[in-house]
């Protein structure tokens, strides 16, 4: 099936919006994506394109019922956004979002290191790197998508819980796996931005 799907995204005619789905069902937290990204981008100690959060969500009102808590571990790569804040808040026009395939970059040797992508982005995705002196972020390894490859992070996860793909193809396979999309306050609620990022439980 994934290889499949990517093999039907990258034959997509016209515009389209590559992105993850995460199933944060299986995901155990292993840190194998953050450090396959690591090695993949060659980033210094400090900066990470993709952190993994622990989050809960749920309530516990009364310790005689049964708590309706769950903790997830939430990968956090850049949610390449329909309106990315981070590209509103640059001063110098140094990120873009390609128009080919929605993936959001910066371009290093226009950034200055202002950080004021960092500040704007609400998900807290840009890396400043402070021994380049610019900031970076997460590309979807589009490096590797111009090879026919999936991201590094999605061909590391040990527990298969990253999908790779177009945003309608990859809609499409939730939807057949009847995968229940989850909101995690900031992650899948209405946003501004319009992350195209996915997450389900």
């Amino acid at each position: 099936m994934p290889e499949e799907l990517l093999e039907a995204s990258f034959k997509k005619p016209g515009p389209k919006q590559y992105t993850l789905w995460v199933d944060l069902e299986y995901c155990v937290g292993c840190n194998a994506c953050t450090m396959a990204c690591k090695m993949e981008n060659n980033t210094p100690v400090g900066v990470d394109y993709n952190r993994v959060i622990e989050m809960e969500v749920g309530e516990f009102k009364d310790s005689k019922e049964k708590p309706d808590i769950k903790a997830y571990f939430v990968p956090m790569p850049c949610m390449h956004c329909g309106k990315p804040a981070c590209q509103a808040a640059c001063p110098v026009g140094a990120i873009t979002k390609r128009q080919e395939d929605g993936i959001v970059l910066i371009d290093k040797d226009k950034c200055i290191g202002c950080r004021y992508c960092a500040w704007a982005c609400p998900y807290g995705h840009p890396q400043f790197n402070a021994e380049a002196k610019v900031t970076e972020k997460c590309t979807l390894c589009v490096h590797r998508l111009e090879k026919g490859l999936r991201p590094a992070c999605v061909d590391t996860c040990i527990a298969r819980t990253r999908f790779f793909g177009e945003l309608e193809n990859l809609t499409k396979l939730i939807r057949q796996n009847r995968a229940e999309k989850v909101s995690l306050g900031f992650i899948g609620a209405k946003s501004t931005t319009g992350p195209s990022v996915m997450y389900t439980k």
